[in-house]
């Protein structure tokens, strides 16, 4: 796919005038998908896919465009002249770009990162004993993807990582769930099966009778995949510097007040897991590690260069809305272990569901709790819990009600898979939060 990627790069950069530039971004996938039912396989196939999308900059002006890979060289640079004349066409009829950032050429990079994976024919083999004696629902995706970018200044990019996910429920007879997503780069048969098994257990709690919690505020233990679910909702209207600039941030409180987090609660761009590529769809390199929030405290947002442009801020490279990428939050000393008797009476949220903002400038996050969430006393599973909605900050639960952070990380994936398969994750351990509110 690089070579492919680079013979177009250098028939569509000729076809350009002179003061007209061209960023080439490449995606694509050589994966294998498994569909599971009834902890069998219902589906199975690979997927080589790939497209190229093209930013052309000309009269001070920006057009962008698109088209899908085929595989044959010739094909495909028809494709791309015929999307660059009609770039061509509508530089001379839109408005000039009044924050325009111009392609550079700071350096190029290769990164190749190889992986001691699950081989694509004995992934069924690997992964069904393991799957059998429930109702086991879900998808496997496996396989390398692929990053390129390039411009007509001579700058090139290239990034392929190889990494598998198992997306999947757990399903009891009156239709109770348990969710799970094992993933990662090199295969490890044991660690699957563990996994695995813990799920199993918890679908064995939830054939007790559900119990009713009242609304209120209580003790909670939040699962790294709960968590994750909050940190997400940092990128919509979150650490985003154009979203504080604009006064739609939920960090505004710490950008304007000095209001601050727990001291135990630390997040950062971290690029090392090497999941992601560094650059973004300009080409341009962030940080290896850039610290957003660093022992509570607010030290860096997402600045991209249009960012930067309109509002005099300093470009950190963020991509051009500003999400996190590659999110990591440092884990704390409370053990896995421990978790249920440092818990002692509350809930035990193993996901949530449905997030929405409901206070933005407050920090203030709505959703459901979902699937696998319990009600503890004397530090002991008790029963399921009705599927309850709730109501708080992250002020609160990242903040003055955080009373210990999990000591292991986990990644959680991103599992999208449409249009193409979205790369990289969280990782972030679990929280246990003196006070947590449920509303409804």
């Amino acid at each position: 796919m690089e070579q492919m990627f680079r013979s177009l790069c250098e028939a569509l950069f000729s076809e350009l005038n002179k003061d007209e530039l061209l960023t080439l971004s490449f995606g694509g996938e050589s994966s294998q998908f498994i569909r599971f039912n009834n902890a069998g396989v219902r589906q199975t196939g690979l997927v080589d896919d790939s497209t190229i999308e093209l930013k052309f900059i000309a009269n001070d002006r920006t057009c962008t465009g698109s088209f899908t890979v085929s595989g044959n060289n010739d094909t495909d640079i028809v494709r791309g002249q015929a999307e660059i004349s009609r770039m061509r066409t509508e530089s001379n009829e839109i408005p000039k770009d009044p924050f325009l950032v111009m392609p550079s050429n700071t350096g190029s990079s290769h990164e190749v990162q190889t992986a001691d994976g699950l081989a694509f024919d004995k992934a069924v083999d690997a992964l069904l004993p393991a799957m059998q004696g429930v109702d086991f629902v879900g998808i496997w995706a496996n396989g390398r993807m692929f990053r390129g970018n390039a411009n007509s200044l001579g700058q090139r990019h290239w990034f392929e990582t190889e990494s598998f996910c198992l997306d999947y429920s757990l399903v009891t007879p009156n239709h109770q769930m348990v969710k799970g997503t094992f993933a990662g780069t090199d295969w490890d048969q044991g660690d699957y099966e563990n996994y695995l098994a813990s799920s199993k257990s918890k679908l064995k709690l939830l054939e007790r009778k559900p119990v009713k919690v009242s609304t209120g505020e209580y003790r909670t233990w939040f699962e790294p995949a709960a968590v994750s679910d909050f940190l997400g909702m940092f990128s919509w209207n979150g650490i985003s510097e154009a979203s504080l600039q604009q006064g739609c941030s939920g960090f505004g409180r710490m950008r304007h007040d000095d209001t601050r987090l727990s001291p135990s609660f630390s997040i950062a761009e971290d690029f090392s897991s090497g999941l992601v590529p560094k650059f973004n769809s300009n080409g341009e390199i962030s940080p290896d590690v850039l610290p957003l929030i660093q022992d509570g405290e607010l030290k860096n947002t997402l600045v991209s260069s249009r960012t930067a442009a309109e509002y005099g801020a300093k470009t950190n490279y963020a991509e051009g809305d500003e999400y996190l990428r590659s999110p990591r939050m440092d884990p704390g000393h409370l053990s896995q272990d421990d978790v249920l008797s440092s818990l002692d009476k509350g809930l035990y949220l193993s996901n949530i569901h449905y997030l929405n903002w409901s206070d933005n400038p407050g920090g203030r996050i709505t959703g459901l709790t979902r699937y696998a969430c319990f009600w503890v006393e004397n530090g002991e599973i008790q029963a399921p819990i009705k599927t309850m909605r709730f109501d708080d900050t992250f002020y609160r639960f990242f903040g003055n009600e955080l009373e210990a952070v999990g000591s292991s990380t986990e990644l959680i994936p991103e599992v999208q898979t449409y249009g193409g398969r979205n790369m990289g994750g969280t990782v972030c351990p679990g929280i246990l939060a003196s006070s947590f509110a449920l509303t409804l």
